[in-house]
């Protein structure tokens, strides 16, 4: 038996991608199906999620594409491709080829692109502006980024591929979309067809829908306006508006717009020229255009919050008459706020002139208040000095009598102590002297007392002779003259 092997790489499914994988072994599907199970030849139903995988090339082809990440303030609507198909106007169910009623909310999903389709559209409220002649255009709410670059990368990847898809419904659409009709849409200045103007630069989330309102008016004449209606795509009706119209270009251009035209020219028509011209009659035209509004779409699951009228064309040959009437009132109310305000301005002067008065009055007032405040000032000032002075005084002759008596009793004491002690003294001399009972006796033990205690007395007998002869027992037999006579003898 002969055989050969090859080393191949295994398959790597990274993190926010799924791997869609083809057998090329295993049991052959019925006739219509071509999403296979495991063992089944085909594409599997399952994908493979990120992970390191071990497949024979030979028998298993695999792709690898991006993971769903339906970003915040969107929805995926599902969309199956196998089973079989639904009945017509129904919802998909399990097996069954279709819209599916549950849709995806934000987060990452890892799915069969084979098996399904998810479709990203905007929740929550958008705009749709009607721009005179320059069209109408839908403005989208904007992405909300997050912290995760890695899914940001895969938002970013699902909503280009959105926008693909409604190029293609534009480039698609474009003669039903371009409803500019010629020789109908008349420049009310010169009486001419209109031309076609560009569009403004498209910011991030709008596009471009070539739709205007113009009707005529019950008198005629033809009017045409600017307006931006308010609308939501409720994350609960959202699956049947995409299973009924597709995606949001297409809800706006088949139901939303044809509303707005049909319903402004219908509740148009109840209206004169000069109602669009007149505050009053707009806002009660823009009022029943609401309403109206919120009743047709409210049925097909699109909430209206309002529809604002921003801006009203009508022709020259009844406006100005209108603006010259009014111009007309204006002046005339002009002239009569000139008179008003004439007289409130001489009003305004003699209350000036009391203001000036009153306040020369209160000058004067003040300054009196002034001095009767300094005077007042001045004599609590002097009598507080008086007052002072008078403290002062007191405390000086208390420190006196207290110097004095401190002086007196100082004295007495010393006096006191002195006499304590001397006498003291001399009682003590008189106990000495009563002990002697001689006063002689005392007087010399006084006397020996007083002598100083290192004083040696040396009593020498002298004998016969002089005092020189015995100095040599003395002990002073070398002082002097005495060392002299030694040297003699």
């Amino acid at each position: 038996m002969f055989y050969d092997w090859e080393i191949v790489n295994v398959v790597m499914v990274r993190p926010g991608k799924v791997a869609v994988v083809t057998s090329k072994v295993g049991k052959t599907l019925p006739e219509g199906e071509f999403i296979a199970e495991r063992g089944q030849k085909g594409i599997w139903r399952s994908v493979l999620g990120p992970g390191k995988y071990r497949l024979n090339p030979y028998g298993y082809t695999v792709k690898i594409v991006d993971a769903i990440s339906i970003p915040i303030g969107y929805v995926g609507v599902i969309t199956s491709l196998s089973g079989t198909q639904a009945e017509n106007g129904q919802f998909a169910n399990k097996k069954q080829k279709g819209v599916r009623k549950d849709v995806l909310q934000p987060g990452l999903y890892y799915i069969n692109p084979k098996e399904y389709k998810v479709d990203v559209l905007e929740v929550g409220i958008n705009q749709v502006s009607l721009l005179g002649q320059s069209g109408s255009k839908v403005v989208t709410k904007a992405r909300q980024l997050g912290q995760n670059e890695a899914l940001n990368t895969l938002q970013s990847a699902v909503l280009q591929k959105q926008e693909a898809k409604r190029k293609d419904y534009f480039s698609r659409k474009s003669s039903s979309l371009m409803k500019y009709k010629r020789g109908k849409q008349v420049d009310f200045k010169a009486g001419r067809p209109l031309a076609k103007r560009a569009p403004a630069p498209l910011k991030e989330g709008e596009m471009n829908l070539s739709e205007l309102v113009s009707f005529p008016s019950r008198d005629g004449f033809l009017i045409s306006l600017d307006m931006t209606v308010e609308f939501e795509l409720s994350p609960g009706s959202i699956a049947s508006i995409f299973r009924r119209y597709g995606d949001l270009p297409a809800v706006v251009d088949k139901i939303i717009l044809p509303q707005i035209t049909s319903i402004s020219r219908n509740k148009g028509s109840e209206y004169r020229a000069k109602d669009f011209i007149v505050g009053e009659g707009r806002e009660k035209f823009q009022d029943d255009l609401t309403s109206a509004l919120e009743e047709v779409l409210g049925a097909k699951g699109i909430k209206v919050y309002n529809a604002l009228i921003r801006h009203v064309e009508v022709p020259d040959q009844i406006r100005q008459p209108i603006q010259q009437a009014s111009i007309a009132v204006e002046q005339d109310l002009t002239n009569k706020e000139r008179q008003n305000t004439a007289r409130k301005l001489a009003e305004l002067n003699t209350e000036l002139s009391l203001i000036k008065q009153r306040g020369e009055q209160v000058l004067q007032e003040t300054e009196k208040i002034k001095a009767e405040i300094n005077a007042d000032l001045g004599r609590q000032v002097a009598r507080i000095q008086a007052q002072t002075l008078k403290k002062t005084a007191e405390i000086k002759k208390e420190t006196a009598a207290i110097q004095a008596n401190r002086v007196r009793v100082l004295g007495v004491a010393r006096a006191t102590a002195l006499q304590k002690v001397d006498g003291e003294r001399a009682n003590g001399l008189a106990l000495k002297t009563a002990v002697f009972n001689d006063s002689r006796a005392y007087t010399m033990w006084r006397f020996a007392d007083s002598l100083n205690p290192d004083l040696k007395l040396n009593i020498i007998h002298a004998g016969e002779g002089t005092l020189w002869t015995d100095l040599k027992n003395t002990g002073f037999a070398g002082l002097g003259g005495a060392k002299l006579l030694q040297k003699q003898q």
